[in-house]
């Protein structure tokens, strides 16, 4: 159990009210070893591009403009065998009933997490993982699910699961790439067509994976793995 890994989480289209029926939660894993190394390759990518290191790579960000920095950065996860995602896709927000299941929406949301993540743990292997900051109310309810995650791995002494961590997305690079493939699925997902460089993202993703982001991956796939999660009705 020497081994570290990383798990970068970010989410996309997660509030209750925000007009969109589709949500994703995102998982970027990095072995710990190499994260160092991913991000100053990522830094650099930027600086290659003509941008500040700075600069925050985000899905909300990508235009006809940057199109080449998002391509490259895309290719650049696809080129890295240390790399993999998980994207957690609810299909459907319209058909959540809280009430019935006597949850808030919060509640909801970091069990969606807890099926996120369960799956990416191996007790081989020790992790932190680092959340991106969503509101002032996070850190119990992060509290919450290191607990119940570590509960599911009978891991009472933290031995697996290191830690989870609120972090802000414009200091962790991984993050940042995070932010952008939950983006590429979220897109694909909602099935939007205006903006072309976030289409071209889309169609990059699925020639570079051979799939549809519209439908479910193997549960191990390494590289971009994929669940629909529809609620019942």
């Amino acid at each position: 159990m020497n081994d570290v890994v990383n798990i970068y989480c970010d989410e996309s289209c997660h509030l209750e009210h925000d007009h969109s029926s589709v949500m994703v939660l995102g998982a970027l894993s990095c072995p710990a070893s190499e994260a160092r190394t991913t991000a100053i390759r990522l830094r650099e990518l930027k600086k290659s591009h003509n941008l500040n290191r700075n600069f925050e790579t985000k899905w909300t960000k990508v235009s006809d403009g940057k199109r080449a920095f998002y391509d490259d950065t895309l290719d650049y996860f696809f080129d890295n065998s240390s790399l993999g995602y998980r994207g957690w896709v609810i299909t459907d927000k319209g058909c959540l009933n809280h009430d019935h299941f006597s949850q808030s929406h919060d509640e909801w949301y970091y069990k969606m997490y807890f099926h996120l993540l369960e799956p990416l743990i191996s007790p081989k292997h020790r992790y932190r993982i680092y959340i991106d900051h969503k509101d002032t109310h996070g850190g119990e309810k992060v509290r919450k699910l290191h607990d119940v995650l570590c509960n599911s791995m009978y891991d009472f002494d933290r031995q697996i699961i290191e830690r989870i961590q609120i972090v802000h997305s414009h200091e962790i690079e991984q993050i940042q790439l995070c932010d952008l493939l939950t983006g590429v699925v979220t897109y694909a997902n909602r099935k939007l067509t205006t903006n072309h460089a976030k289409v071209s993202l889309v169609e990059r993703t699925e020639e570079r994976t051979g799939r549809s982001l519209l439908k479910n991956t193997l549960i191990r796939e390494p590289k971009l793995n994929l669940f629909h999660w529809r609620g019942q009705q």
